[in-house]
């Protein structure tokens, strides 16, 4: 009895002991999935193996706008993760939802182990700092809009596969002859409010909304309905009926159609690379967005997509000292290098850009700086983004708004004058929300 309340005793002291060296949980909620998904693994999978204090648990919870919601809702719930990858759309929501939110720049301070926003790329850091230069949230998968085109696609319809189109008028004559070729679809876009609408309004250097398009203050109001705007939908309502435009829905529902070589071009995340690696079965390019040559001051810089990494307020010292170390990790001058080579996403650190360009991976594949330099430039005060209360259901107003454009429905005209009356009421709604 003696031996063997010793041997129980023994494993009792080895359990506690293991129960106090345990590494501390972390949990992570994205929006990555397929290729992209992979990535996300990889990266979690070598942050795990590289020390022993820390676990990270990701999971995948759905489409961006799914994700966000179950963050929200967990928090509500008092059971929210200790990390959430929010699309940039949500990012004035999740800044004004107070008491949810632990600032990153803050909790890096409060463990010992500062994150300096320096060392991101500025329109990157700018975008999820707070109006003093604190980074309220952690820059991860940052994209921006660009052309893609099948070059096989483009051979067959005798046009020059390395000399893609520049200006919209290019993209609608090259839609033409892909269509005569046999092609199914000559041009197709994804993220549609994202692409048409917030990032043209930048790389035209027209303003989106009013108040520094919403950075400013939250009065701001949307100013779809000026002419550039009418006119760039006249324009693609046109190739709609022409049939070198198809529109293929909403979010990245589009890719499809690109990645199955069913339409030549395509307008969409520089983070569909890897996708479009993984999944199409020709050769293709990348290229810049289009712009109207027509319009004063295009093309000026493209804006942010993608996501950042937000963490949740009440979570414990040491779960914000280990969620400080992964940031740091996925952030170092190679994991980011490698991260923006694999999936197309932009290098968010300087260092991570210059260990790109010094590998020469930019020479070895043309076209995959493209993103960079999009964004490579002094924004003015209508091209650093737009930082507006709900967002996310703006957007859902202009996509509906432009399938009625699309299908013949409503003019051009008319359905930015929707766009403006429905989503200034939600600007007015949030405004009085957050007061």
């Amino acid at each position: 009895m003696k031996v063997k309340f010793l041997a129980l005793s023994f494993s009792g002291l080895i359990a506690a002991l293991g129960s106090a060296y345990a590494a501390t949980e972390i949990t992570f909620w994205h929006s990555m999935e397929g290729a992209l998904g992979d990535r996300v693994n990889e990266l979690v999978t070598g942050f795990n193996e590289s020390q022993s204090d820390y676990t990270v648990n990701a999971i995948y919870k759905g489409a961006y706008g799914e994700s966000m919601n179950a963050g929200i809702a967990a928090f509500r719930a008092s059971n929210a993760p200790d990390i959430l990858q929010v699309f940039e759309v949500g990012t004035a929501t999740m800044m004004y939802a107070k008491g949810a939110v632990k600032p990153i720049q803050e909790m890096s301070e409060e463990v010992g182990d500062p994150i300096n926003p320096a060392d991101f790329l500025g329109a990157v850091a700018s975008y999820y700092s707070s109006s003093e230069g604190k980074l309220i949230s952690m820059p991860f998968n940052s994209s921006t809009p660009v052309l893609y085109y099948n070059k096989d696609a483009f051979e067959k319809a005798g046009l020059d596969p390395e000399n893609p189109p520049k200006t919209w008028q290019d993209v609608a004559e090259a839609g033409k002859k892909l269509r005569e070729s046999g092609l199914e679809c000559g041009y197709t876009t994804g993220w549609p409010s994202w692409i048409q609408l917030e990032t043209f309004a930048a790389w035209h250097n027209v303003p989106y909304a009013t108040q520094n398009n919403g950075f400013d203050g939250l009065d701001a109001r949307l100013n779809m309905d000026a002419p550039a705007f009418v006119k760039h939908f006249d324009f693609l309502a046109q190739m709609a009926k022409d049939g070198t435009f198809t529109y293929g829905g909403r979010g990245d529902a589009p890719n499809a159609l690109f990645t199955s070589g069913k339409c030549g071009m395509f307008t969409g995340s520089s983070g569909s690379r890897a996708n479009i690696i993984r999944n199409g079965d020709f050769a293709f390019g990348t290229t810049t967005l289009p712009y109207h040559d027509d319009i004063e001051g295009a093309p000026q810089n493209t804006i942010i997509g993608g996501a950042s990494l937000w963490v949740f307020a009440n979570k414990s010292p040491e779960t914000y000292k280990g969620v400080t170390q992964f940031f740091k990790y996925i952030s170092s001058p190679e994991l980011a290098a490698k991260w923006h080579q694999q999936t197309g996403y932009v290098p968010v650190t300087k260092a991570g850009y210059e260990v790109t360009k010094d590998s020469g991976f930019y020479t070895e594949n043309p076209g995959t700086d493209i993103a960079v330099r999009q964004l490579d430039a002094d924004t003015t005060e209508h091209s650093r983004g737009v930082r507006l209360g709900y967002l996310p259901q703006i957007r859902e107003i202009a996509d509906g708004e432009m399938e009625r454009i699309f299908a013949g429905e409503v003019s051009a005209e008319e359905g930015m004058k929707r766009i403006v009356q429905r989503g200034n009421e939600l600007l007015k709604r949030f405004e009085s929300s957050v007061k």
